[in-house]
């Protein structure tokens, strides 16, 4: 707060001025209580309230927001304006791509304590480095921030990389107090004929209810090139997927769902063997936060948000300013 006693509205009298004056310094400049102020001008508490309340509208009093060091609201208001997501956090942290996904994680795990506020469902991609560095990173919930954290694609795998999708799973549920919900299949097989076997089930029918009634999705935003983390599990695409996906112009996945610069499903056979949310109703979860940074994945980020497959972005600071300076490229079916 500052108090300005020059400049001030003249609708009151110089007297009144003077006194609504007085009392802003008292208040919000030597920090005396409003009880001790009336008790000081021989003036009812009420007035005092009163009298602070118009020094804000005659302009006595002027409320100026100081933004800290590493904090971006200009940057991510451009985000927010120039690609219409509901928000943008943009994490100060430059380096290497580890740097970068232990910031982002801190960022996303504060992102999610200040959130969630109860009865969340929410549904969690498994293979993503960041959401496990987000994960790693959360505190325990005093309050239960969601009723139910469901995975969106299958997290079944490599055994050694599979622990760490269970435990991106578990964790998280037991942190804001949910109950959670495992895919137990592959999040891509051989066949669509195995694919159509596997939904089939009993269990996974009932999976894809919940996918159905999901409030929040928690996504990360992979490039082609699968991630270390990804190629492990041995759910990562095949060298000729990968072949056609590059020819049809795809820049990344949400899901393992892909699409182009435009942010436009890339229609393929790959899309009838994944085991996992369904592209339609993904989009339609109305909260769906992406976290990712990093060079490699500019390009899949860009596209991820101007094609509505995430409409929250954290991301570092290097990556909000690339995607400040690229064009915006045409999406008509968003």
């Amino acid at each position: 707060m500052a108090v300005h006693a020059s400049g001030a509205g003249r609708s009151a009298s110089d007297g009144r001025v003077r006194l609504i004056t007085k009392i802003a310094h008292m208040y919000h400049e030597q920090g005396i209580r409003q009880a001790d102020i009336a008790e000081a001008l021989h003036i009812s508490q009420t007035k005092v309230s009163r009298l602070l309340k118009r020094a804000g509208e005659i302009g006595i009093v002027r409320t100026v927001v100081v933004v800290s060091q590493g904090v971006h609201l200009a940057l991510e208001q451009a985000l927010e304006d120039r690609y219409g997501v509901r928000e943008a956090v943009v994490v100060d942290v430059e380096g290497d791509e580890s740097e970068i996904i232990a910031g982002i994680g801190s960022a996303g795990a504060a992102y999610l304590e200040s959130t969630l506020a109860g009865e969340e469902r929410i549904g969690i991609s498994p293979w993503s480095q960041t959401l496990l560095s987000v994960v790693d990173r959360l505190h325990p919930l005093r309050v239960a921030g969601a009723d139910r954290v469901v995975q969106l694609v299958g997290g079944v795998g490599e055994s050694a990389v599979q622990a760490k999708a269970n435990r991106l799973l578990s964790h998280l549920a037991e942190l804001v107090g949910a109950e959670p919900l495992y895919v137990q299949a592959p999040g891509l097989v051989g066949s669509a004929e195995i694919r159509e076997s596997l939904v089939a089930d009993a269990a996974m029918q009932s999976v894809a209810q919940e996918w159905q009634g999901l409030t929040m999705a928690l996504v990360g935003i992979g490039s082609v090139q699968p991630s270390p983390l990804l190629r492990d599990s041995g759910n990562a695409i095949a060298a000729a997927d990968q072949d056609h996906l590059i020819a049809a112009h795809a820049v990344g996945d949400v899901c393992q769902r892909y699409f182009d610069a435009a942010g436009e499903l890339i229609h393929s056979d790959l899309n009838s063997r994944v085991v996992g949310i369904d592209p339609e109703v993904l989009r339609t979860i109305p909260h769906r936060i992406g976290m990712a940074g990093g060079e490699r994945k500019h390009a899949a980020i860009r596209a991820a948000i101007s094609g509505g497959w995430v409409n929250v972005i954290i991301t570092d600071v290097t990556t909000a300013r690339a995607l400040l300076d690229e064009p915006l490229v045409a999406n008509d079916g968003r």
